[in-house]
């Protein structure tokens, strides 16, 4: 009898004029090859956050993606533009996120 788990990253999409990422991924519990059970866990990413400084200037960080999956990396590389970074920062700043 021969019990696996299995994490995928099952559901990725963009969204939105900043392209945020949202991630599903599925854990894969098996007993002999017939899946037992499967459930979800989702989180989201945006391409930078922001946070307004005592002075009232801005201080703004690029997400690490590091610990996320190479194909969410890939996503991620490919979307998130200077210009789509430049425009979230702007966004937050006028939302004084």
């Amino acid at each position: 009898m021969a019990i696996t788990k299995t994490v995928v990253d099952d559901k990725i999409e963009v969204v939105g004029d900043y392209k945020a990422i949202q991630v599903r991924t599925a854990t894969i519990i098996k007993e002999d090859g017939v899946e037992l059970t499967r459930s979800f866990h989702r989180h989201a990413l945006e391409c930078v956050s922001s946070v307004q400084n005592d002075d009232d200037s801005w201080t703004h960080t690029d997400t690490d993606i590091s610990g996320e999956s190479t194909e969410v990396q890939g996503i991620a590389s490919a979307v998130w533009t200077t210009d789509i970074k430049n425009a979230k920062k702007t966004a937050n700043e006028n939302a004084g996120i």
